[in-house]
């Protein structure tokens, strides 16, 4: 017949050791955020201490009456009067401010790496510079800058007789509009380069007839 003693020891529920709560972290220029994979926590059962080198974390667990803690020597100084801390539905994030824009190879100083931490600020970007070519002036020369007087020249030099006359109508066909375009086009074509006309109404309903040039109709466009 069993024992009462045995009989209590057989009524008494098996208690399962609560699971290990692994922490991870994440890193960015200015911040790292340590994670702790705990579930519908309310803000007041977090609490988070730190100084320079060190992170205390205490969290009442909302499904036992035990407590998770986090104790850790960090790796590298931070910032403590900004660490803050989230409450998420999944987890706690704990944010820590670096107090060097380096990038950390380790949360906590036991498992530092002895090699020295690389720096994490952006390379300021770098500024367009024209090219300078090899001259035997003793003075650099901008040749982007030369090259866009020697156009300004060209565009403001006057020119005579047939040069000017073949300008003025570059610069009207340049300027034109697409119908303005396939008049000049059209009726050059037809007429044996004798007409040059924009009117595409009048030149795009019949033939352009040959034309001697009138000297005094383009005479008239150069004054």
């Amino acid at each position: 017949m069993a024992s009462n003693d045995q009989i209590q020891d057989e009524a008494k529920p098996v208690v399962n050791p609560p699971k290990k709560i692994n922490h991870t972290w994440y890193q960015s220029e200015s911040s790292v955020v340590v994670v702790i994979p705990i579930r519908n926590v309310q803000r007041d059962q977090v609490h988070v201490e730190s100084t320079e080198n060190t992170l205390s974390v205490n969290i009442k667990l909302p499904s036992s009456n035990s407590e998770y803690n986090l104790e850790l020597d960090l790796a590298y100084p931070i910032n403590c009067s900004r660490t803050d801390f989230k409450v998420n539905t999944a987890n706690v994030e704990v944010r820590l401010y670096k107090a060097d824009a380096i990038q950390w190879t380790s949360l906590d100083a036991q498992h530092k790496p002895n090699v020295p931490p690389v720096s994490m600020n952006r390379a300021p970007p770098v500024q367009s510079i024209p090219p300078s070519y090899p001259s035997s002036s003793k003075k650099a020369k901008d040749w982007d800058k030369l090259e866009v007087e020697i156009k300004k020249e060209e565009k403001d030099e006057k020119l005579e007789g047939d040069a000017a006359l073949n300008q003025l109508f570059q610069q009207i066909y340049h300027d034109g509009t697409d119908e303005q375009r396939r008049a000049m086009n059209k009726s050059f074509m037809e007429s044996g380069g004798t007409v040059l006309s924009t009117n595409w109404d009048e030149i795009s309903k019949k033939k352009t007839e040959v034309k001697p040039p009138d000297v005094n109709r383009y005479s008239s466009l150069l004054l």
